[in-house]
């Protein structure tokens, strides 16, 4: 009998172990749903009754003893599967659309944060996400023995479910033991949920969160630099306050730094819609790059990296705000330069000393997070002056060598503009032996030139486009935005007009533009009557592309095949059916290069 009784007693405490640990275990990576909407800007708008799966990828790989060399599959594919059944707004990432009822609160809430606020709270902190990746992400291995990330996430006046959702899925879909800590650091926030009430959240209901406080506004690039100096995970991950983290993000990002702690990893940055939420792709993967006045640009993927979707690839330039560096290696090189002001210029920067002090910078397609681009930022810039010109200038003293002249001819105002003390950072190049901009420019970012060329070709056409149906009438922009369209007005050129934007260039890459703006004319409807727009210039030909008819001038657009046309008595513009009989299809430039639109016409 009183062997029996021990027994039972050892089995007891067997159990309550049991349960102790599953607690311990869970307790960091669990949200209750009756606490989802404290804080809300929104009140009781947030998603209530928010379940969450397993977290992915937590499997027992760190219980195990094998070698850690050994390449394994981290999927989690009962969480997956978990997450494919899941059905509500905004579940397997598809957009929420409010009733008209709801219009006054949604804009209440779009005004203080430049997106849909209230669809976010309508959504669970967890919501399912379609997996996106390629389908060769599925069978990709990584090394068993993969190092442990500090998570940093910068804020300021962020909404808190877009915060939250942020913490939440970076978290449940990576595997619990690698995710060492979450730091979120407020950047002088003012909204109150965003601090008690934060603080007592995080608290409750993570045991790897943990809130930070500048004393004061500094800006984006100090504020991630006093989360990094607090981060004590072997790699930094640095993240912006709205994004979504995607199905096995983690491991992607880690094994290639893991093989060589010189290696800095970008993810694949998808789109989060600022009005609906729904979450896509921004297309399958590109190489970073600048052009000559520092606007972040783009290069099509190298050949052999289309052969192997599911394989990281060298990028020149990161995007800016998501990316893997190893702490070590962020801290070798000095982190980000302390005298940059607020943002602008700290991606160049930092890709720059990257490459040129013997690192590498990839991207790699398995590992996809979402951003929610903001229509508009809500919040006045605390920066003093021309800040973004002040740190475009001492990343080009410091990194560029003679290349930086190409950047002063585009902007000559920056070399009046003081860049502080670089002693430091010239210091750094020293110490670390870094190559010239020159071999950056020739081995890593080889191909920029040829689409981005430091001095560009002279346009074929340039000046005034005056109307042949009423010589009176010019094509004005009248400084318009993004996504506008546009029409006819008096030229100011002798025709009577007194002020708009008329002097416009085609340039050697086949777009139109206003000669002092990078807002092309864009066509996005392929249909006659079809609005011209401007759009920010992407210089990938497309909805971009034109030629001029160097025999009757007419202004063909290549990707739908019409001419532009107008209607001078509405002083309109839109896009035709070609013909050449028509007066209001002809156009005549200010100055044309008439060999150069011939070579274009007959080439292309």
């Amino acid at each position: 009998m009183r062997r029996k009784q021990v027994t039972q007693l050892k089995i007891l405490a067997l159990v309550i172990g049991c349960l102790f640990v599953m607690l311990v275990v869970f307790h960091g990576n669990s949200v209750p749903s009756d606490l989802a909407d404290q804080g809300s800007e929104g009140g009781n708008n947030m998603a209530t009754g928010v379940s969450f799966s397993p977290p992915l990828g937590a499997g027992d790989a760190s219980d195990r003893t094998e070698d850690p060399n050994e390449l394994i599959d981290w999927h989690d594919y009962k969480a997956i599967e978990a997450e494919r059944a899941r059905q509500g707004p905004g579940e397997q990432g598809k957009g929420v659309h409010l009733d008209a009822s709801e219009n006054k609160a949604a804009d209440d809430l779009f005004r203080v944060n430049g997106f849909n606020a209230l669809v976010s709270d309508k959504m669970s902190l967890f919501r399912s996400l379609a997996d996106i990746r390629h389908s060769a992400c599925q069978g990709e291995r990584y090394r068993r023995g993969l190092p442990t990330a500090s998570i940093i996430i910068p804020f300021h006046e962020e909404h808190w479910s877009t915060l939250l959702r942020t913490v939440v899925s970076c978290i449940h879909r990576a595997p619990r033991h690698l995710v060492k800590e979450v730091i979120l650091v407020d950047d002088f926030s003012k909204k109150s949920f965003l601090g008690d009430p934060l603080e007592k959240y995080v608290s409750a209901h993570f045991t790897n969160v943990r809130v930070l406080r500048n004393a004061k506004r500094e800006g984006l690039i100090r504020t991630r630099i006093f989360g990094a100096r607090n981060a004590t995970g072997d790699v930094l991950i640095f993240l912006d306050s709205h994004c979504e983290c995607n199905i096995n993000w983690l491991p992607p990002l880690l094994h290639p730094i893991a093989n060589n702690y010189k290696t800095v990893v970008c993810p694949f940055i998808d789109v989060i819609d600022f009005n609906t939420f729904a979450y896509r792709a921004q297309d399958e993967g590109a190489r970073g790059a600048f052009d000559w006045e520092f606007y972040y640009k783009r290069l099509p993927l190298l050949p052999e990296d289309l052969k192997h979707p599911s394989k990281p690839f060298d990028s020149p330039v990161m995007a800016g705000g998501l990316f893997a560096i190893s702490t070590k290696w962020f801290w070798e090189l000095g982190g980000y330069d302390p005298g940059l002001d607020i943002w602008g210029g700290e991606q160049y920067e930092l890709s720059f000393k990257i490459w040129q002090c013997g690192g590498r910078m990839v991207d790699t397609g398995c590992s996809r997070i979402g951003h929610v681009y903001r229509k508009y930022a809500p919040f006045p810039n605390p920066g003093v002056g021309d800040f973004i010109g002040r740190n475009y200038r001492r990343v080009a003293e410091v990194w560029m060598d003679e290349y930086a002249e190409y950047i002063y001819n585009r902007r000559p105002h920056y070399k009046s503009i003081p860049a502080g003390d670089l002693t430091s950072q010239r210091e750094i190049r020293e110490r670390l032996h870094c190559k010239p901009f020159k071999w950056f420019m020739t081995n890593v970012a080889f191909d920029l030139p040829l689409r981005y060329p430091p001095v560009e070709p002279p346009s074929a056409a340039s000046g005034e486009i005056r109307s042949a149906a009423d010589a009176s009438l010019c094509i004005d922009t009248r400084f318009k935005g993004g996504m506008q369209s546009f029409g006819l007005a008096k030229c100011i050129k002798g025709g009577g007009g007194l002020s708009g934007e008329q002097n416009f260039i085609f340039t050697f890459r086949k777009d139109i533009h206003p000669a002092d703006r990078a807002f092309c004319f864009d066509v996005s409807q392929h249909a006659v009557k079809a609005p011209v727009i401007l759009y920010q210039c992407h210089y990938q030909k497309g909805n971009q592309h034109w030629k001029i008819n160097p025999n009757t001038g007419q202004l063909y657009h290549v990707a739908s095949r019409l001419c532009l046309d107008s209607e001078p008595a509405r002083l309109e513009i839109f896009m035709n059916s070609c013909n050449p009989a028509r007066q209001t299809q002809l156009w005549k430039w200010g100055t044309t290069d008439a060999k150069q639109l011939e070579r274009d016409w007959a080439n292309n």
